[in-house]
């Protein structure tokens, strides 16, 4: 039997035909599913800029879905679960994208950082420390180690951070000295509560060293050196505070005053917060001023006086409950109700205010236990500033 070649030169063009319509139908598919991903991005970018989360995430998880190898859909969707405190499904969209072999190393790192920040906020301080240790030399180094700091002085472990801040000091990455003063305070603080005197004063004054405009270390070593009776030694490291930290010298005129008395030199002492005062009105100042002026034989009705003349520089009226505490206004038996009024009104005015997030307390901390913001409580009250 012959082949006739005239089917084949009919065949061949039948086959061209549906080649090129099978090339159409793919091209036209793959347009629709480009398409498709970019719509379901913008759309969860506009849920998103609308604060609808829920329309967000579903709007990602579609995109997701229609192109699982685009990284940064993956992160857009982990920073929502975030977000939303869904911390498990971030972990596991940032495990997923670590566990990807066509990742580069920018992205591996910028996911292994995600990972670290999921742990952080879901209280996994271990797994986060983990992982934020592997972000060294990275270019994510700067914020892990911040992270890690954090991470150290919420579970008070001061010799880590010490660590942290050194290499980050050394790095350039700014200025920790301050903080380090913090935490050398903080362990020996610890040291003090051990009775361990000799190794507390070494590193107080190691902390002086590092930071000698941060006021804590001088005023713990004076309350050490008063504690141990050597109360002219504390009243000399309290003087040395006054000359090089002025500005901190409402915090410690309570402790000055103290040391002064127990060494004997309220006078001297009561010349040099006058001098002070003048230059800084405070009432912590006027304070000090008046229980060293009574300690030295002068009247209750001088310390009035000292509180009026306050009263002429600036109208506080915690000054005033203060002057009312020691005048009669020649009605004795009003005084007390009268007394009682301002002194209820003027206890909002006797706080500290954080200058980082504004959280109010009625002693002065020097880590604020709202923000976790070292120093940013000043020196004076509310009313003062």
């Amino acid at each position: 039997m012959e082949f006739d070649f005239g089917w084949i030169l009919l065949g061949l063009p039948l086959a061209f035909m549906l080649g090129w319509l099978a090339s159409r139908f793919d091209l036209r598919q793959l347009r629709a599913e480009n398409r498709a991903v970019p719509k379901a991005y913008f759309k969860g970018l506009n849920y998103l800029l609308n604060e609808q989360q829920d329309q967000a995430i579903d709007a990602f998880i579609e995109a997701v879905q229609n192109d699982p190898d685009t990284s940064e859909l993956h992160f857009a969707l982990g920073n929502l679960f975030r977000r939303r405190g869904e911390y498990d499904r971030a972990v596991r969209v940032h495990e997923h994208l670590l566990s990807r072999g066509d990742l580069d190393g920018k992205d591996r790192d910028r996911a292994q950082y995600a990972l670290a920040l999921d742990f952080l906020k879901a209280g996994l301080l271990d797994r986060a420390e983990a992982a934020l240790l592997r972000l060294e030399g990275t270019a994510f180094e700067a914020q892990a180690r911040l992270a890690l700091l954090a991470i150290h002085e919420r579970s008070r472990d001061w010799c880590q951070a010490m660590g942290i801040a050194q290499k980050m000091q050394a790095a350039g990455q700014g200025d920790f000295s301050t903080r380090q003063a913090h935490f050398l305070c903080e362990q020996a603080q610890a040291l003090i509560d051990q009775e361990q005197w000799t190794e507390a004063t070494a590193v107080l004054q190691q902390a002086m060293q590092i930071a000698p405009d941060a006021p804590r270390p001088w005023m713990m070593l004076a309350q050490l050196q008063l504690r141990l009776e050597q109360p002219q030694l504390a009243l000399s490291t309290l003087m040395d505070l006054g000359r090089d930290v002025p500005q901190a010298l409402p915090l410690a005129a309570p402790l000055l005053a103290q040391a002064a008395k127990a060494s004997g030199r309220e006078q001297q002492t009561l010349e040099l917060l006058q001098t002070y005062y003048q230059e800084l009105p405070s009432l912590d100042l006027l304070d000090s001023m008046v229980d060293l002026e009574v300690a030295t034989g002068q009247s209750l009705a001088q310390g009035a006086m000292r509180y009026a003349h306050h009263l002429e520089k600036e109208p506080s009226l915690v000054a005033a409950a203060k002057w009312l505490s020691h005048e009669t206004l020649g009605h004795p038996q009003w005084q007390p109700w009268v007394q009682r009024a301002l002194e209820h009104a003027a206890q909002p005015l006797r706080r500290y205010r954080c200058a980082a997030c504004g959280f109010e307390a009625r002693q002065h901390f020097w880590q604020c236990p709202g923000c976790q913001s070292w120093d940013s409580y000043p020196a004076r009250r509310i009313e003062e500033l």
